[in-house]
């Protein structure tokens, strides 16, 4: 009797790889499908949320969180609204949320840019700032996915 010859192993191994790529597409198409529908939804500013013409609202923006490059976004973000951010920079205090504070007694202005943040606002005037409104950026606040206007 003469044996077969032996089945080349190419088959088995083109098998295999073929059943590798099928379950990776299938596994990339379910992580598409879940993070879509687990990826949080945040709201931003309404569209009228932003600096009236030919009032200059300054603001100072100040991170609290351990996000670098936080402020800056904030900056980049309000002065596309037409706030005028003469300020920003770091606080050692750590923040879960953001906060607008009114520093010059003007509530509407503060009312403004806490639309803008979607943040609340607290009062807390102080006179030697020359500022209008301060922001502490706190974790929950995420820049917009849009670019800003230059």
């Amino acid at each position: 009797m003469i044996d077969a010859p032996p089945r080349p192993r190419r088959r088995r191994y083109g098998r295999i790889i073929l059943v590798l790529l099928i379950l990776c597409v299938i596994g990339w198409i379910v992580w598409l499908v879940i993070s879509a529908f687990s990826t949080p939804k945040v709201s931003y500013a309404p569209d009228d949320a932003r600096a009236p013409e030919g009032t200059r609202i300054k603001v100072e923006v100040l991170n609290a969180t351990k996000t670098k490059g936080l402020a800056r976004r904030a900056t980049l973000y309000l002065r596309d609204r037409g706030f005028d951010v003469v300020g920003s920079g770091n606080v050692t205090e750590q923040r879960a949320t953001t906060i607008v504070y009114d520093r010059s007694s003007h509530p509407d202005w503060a009312r403004l840019v806490a639309r803008a943040m979607n943040a609340p606002i607290a009062t807390r005037p102080d006179s030697s700032r020359y500022l209008d409104v301060t922001v502490l950026i706190g974790a929950d606040w995420r820049p917009p996915p849009l670019p800003f206007h230059p």
